[in-house]
């Protein structure tokens, strides 16, 4: 059974300030006070893990140890079925150094007509990692089934979010309602189970 998460302020071991707003509007409810990695100056550890669960763990440990606080950490990315799950863990390196989305849209667009490929079936995967200053951890994966359209539409949410969408619904993350993604988000999945085992 998972640790009970009493502590009233954590750390969002991010500095995507993105993610660090949709889990700062998860956690809201709960009267938890979240504060960013990078609002603490805390370095961005390197991701050497191959797994989203991996990497979720190894960003959370490391703010937890520097921060004293619990944290709680998360790595997600696309997963597209056509090109083997690329760009999965390196959804992020994708978009290059400048963290330019646009760029790595056109990246897995341009994959996907390489390869001729009719399936453009993708998933968002999300593993939230919760850790204390302690040592002790939990996880979490959430995700969310879709496909890929072209070209990128909307302009809320953030990375992929414009050529994804998800099933039974017409328009892309990018053109949702920030509350309606909320609600059926990969990091929402994962956050619901995170819920259920230590809030």
């Amino acid at each position: 059974m998972a640790r009970k998460l009493t502590e009233r302020k954590i750390v969002v071991a991010s500095h995507n300030r993105g993610k660090v707003v949709e889990i700062a509007e998860l956690l809201r409810p709960f009267g938890i006070q979240p504060v960013s990695a990078a609002e603490l100056n805390l370095p961005e550890p390197e991701e050497t893990e191959t797994t989203f669960t991996g990497n979720a763990l190894l960003k959370a440990r490391a703010a937890a140890e520097a921060s004293g606080l619990p944290s709680l950490s998360d790595d997600s990315g696309l997963a597209v079925t056509a090109l083997g799950g690329d760009p999965g863990i390196y959804s992020a390196r994708w978009a290059g150094p400048e963290r330019d989305f646009d760029l790595a849209m056109q990246k897995v667009e341009d994959a996907l007509q390489e390869k001729g490929a009719t399936d453009r079936s993708a998933r968002f995967i999300c593993a939230l990692a919760l850790c204390w200053p302690d040592g002790e951890t939990a996880v979490f994966e959430g995700k969310v089934e879709g496909d890929l359209v072209w070209p990128p539409r909307g302009t809320n949410g953030f990375g992929y979010d414009p050529v994804f969408v998800a099933t039974g619904r017409k328009i892309t993350f990018g053109e949702m309602d920030p509350a309606e993604k909320h609600a059926m988000s990969h990091r929402a999945d994962a956050f619901r189970q995170l819920l259920a085992a230590c809030l």
